[in-house]
């Protein structure tokens, strides 16, 4: 059996490999963006964008389809056992979660998630016809 403190630290590493995945989307969109203006080869990738693309439709189809995130399931199944509840955390993963969580109704984020990925799917259109 695993201790408290062990689960609770996999449930923050948990935490911190879902806000790299979100910068990684929002982040990676931002740097197409600049790399476009500076002309940065490496940002136009096609590994690169297609696991960016990858991961944004991930997203919006978790979203349309009502599927909570692997990654929070897990995070709280591990917070769980550790005896915890998501507002009960390290300082570390209080902060990444209240930076990752935020309240609105479930569309609110959909809308969000698909306009996003919408604008992913359009660079990558737009990169691809102009290289």
């Amino acid at each position: 059996s695993l201790s408290p403190s062990f689960l609770s630290f996999l449930a923050d590493l948990t935490v911190l490999i879902h806000a790299l995945f979100v910068l990684f989307v929002v982040g990676g969109q931002i740097l197409i963006f600049i790399g476009w203006l500076r002309k940065w080869r490496w940002t136009q990738n096609l590994v690169f964008r297609f696991l960016h693309l990858g991961a944004i439709g991930y997203v919006i189809l978790e979203a349309w389809l009502g599927i909570v995130c692997p990654l929070t399931s897990l995070e709280y199944y591990l917070r769980s056992l550790a005896g915890e509840t998501t507002h009960n955390m390290s300082f570390m993963g209080y902060w990444v979660h209240y930076f990752l969580f935020y309240t609105a109704p479930p569309w609110v984020f959909t809308l969000i998630y698909s306009i996003f990925g919408f604008l992913v799917l359009l660079t990558f259109i737009l990169s691809s016809t102009s290289s």
